[in-house]
């Protein structure tokens, strides 16, 4: 039987108790009582960002005050602090192409000696990965296939979020207006081209931001289709909106708690037993015994560092906590590599990288418990 099972219950009943049992038995058959969660450190590179998403906080234009593109010293700086720290993932985050916006950005990159954002990501994983061991993970929005194929050898895997596959999201006064990176073709063109560049990859869905309970089932069936095809996706997160006061969504209504919950339920049914399900628990401090009797298995990257500076002012849960909540229903809380265990392998890891897992990695693919720090 497949690993996969039809969505169609899940449109029809998703208020029925079963779907959560089920989503439970699917995460039991994968990974047994195992949840995840990877130590990282967050590298906000640049956020500068071509596109204006009514949600987002974090991107911002040439003169604002808090503009910035952090420069190598500062990167190595932050890298060199999540050493020290026992992370193991250096997660870079940066805005979409702002170099096709704004004239300063291009000549500013042009002045360090590089045509694109992307080719000064790359240099900067790198320098990360040879100076402090850290193994990067890129999330740098919509990537055309050229730019993964510069990106793969200088990080262990690359994400980005499809977020919604609605089109009509796109239009005057919703989430995605003027957003030209926020096209549904041009983030489903961009986990394709990972997935035929063999990039272990991670995507997901936004809920919240104006879309619909079925165009949410589409998105996710969407990467499913994709991964069912190359089989590179090791998780898909499912992100909750959360309003701040200084977005054009700043009065938007939240998703509540159940709503996120039953969403993980339906993305669980949906991937069955091959991906891994998350969903960010410092965005939902309240709701994390309820996201693992959803199905979760994995809690995303937690930073004993650096805030989430796409949500900043939400802070990442203390590991001590979170492994106490885990553990009180019935899970074991182990960290995990930016690649996932069956990722493990050389397909999937870049050359460079080999010795460096072998050496953090244990026989089941997790990372070694010596290596772990409470």
């Amino acid at each position: 039987m497949s690993a996969f099972v039809s969505a169609e219950p899940v449109i029809t009943h998703p208020d029925s108790d079963d779907l959560f049992a089920e989503a439970r038995r699917i995460r039991a058959r994968r990974t047994g009582s195992v949840v995840t969660y990877s130590r990282k450190v967050f590298i906000p590179l640049t956020n500068l960002c071509r596109d204006r998403c009514a949600y987002c906080t974090f991107a911002r234009q040439p003169g604002d005050g808090k503009a910035h593109t952090m420069s190598p010293e500062e990167v190595l700086a932050v890298a060199e602090a999540g050493k020290r720290a026992g992370c193991k993932e250096a997660l870079f985050s940066l805005g979409d192409k702002p170099e096709a916006r704004y004239p300063q950005h291009r000549e500013w990159l042009e002045r360090q000696g590089f045509a694109s954002t992307i080719e000064y990501l790359a240099a900067m994983c790198q320098l990360v990965f040879e100076q402090t061991g850290l193994l990067p993970h890129s999330n740098p929005g919509a990537m055309t296939g050229a730019e993964i194929e510069l990106l793969r050898p200088v990080n262990v895997s690359l994400g980005m979020m499809l977020e919604s596959k609605s089109a009509r999201l796109l239009e005057r006064g919703q989430a995605h207006y003027a957003c030209p990176d926020k096209a549904p073709a041009v983030r489903l063109a961009t986990v394709r081209a990972a997935g035929e560049a063999r990039v272990a990859f991670t995507s997901g869905i936004l809920i919240g931001i104006g879309e619909t309970f079925e165009e949410r089932v589409d998105a996710l069936v969407a990467l499913r289709d994709l991964h069912r095809q190359y089989g590179h996706l090791q998780e898909v997160i499912i992100q909750n909106f959360r309003a701040k006061p200084d977005i054009p969504f700043a009065h938007h209504a939240e998703p509540d708690s159940l709503d996120l919950a039953r969403t993980v339920a339906m993305a669980r049914s949906i991937f069955g037993g091959e991906v891994s399900v998350q969903a960010p628990p410092n965005l939902n401090p309240a709701a994390l015994r309820l996201l693992l009797d959803a199905g979760i298995n994995d809690w995303g990257g937690i930073s004993p560092v650096t805030l989430d500076h796409i949500n900043p002012e939400h802070e990442w849960p203390h590991l001590p906590e979170l492994k106490r909540v885990t553990e009180s229903a019935g899970l074991e809380l182990r960290e995990r590599l930016p690649l996932y265990p069956n990722y493990l392998t050389d397909t999937w890891i870049p050359e460079a990288f080999r010795d460096r897992v072998d050496t953090l990695a244990s026989d089941d693919g997790l990372v070694k418990r010596e290596w772990e720090r409470w």
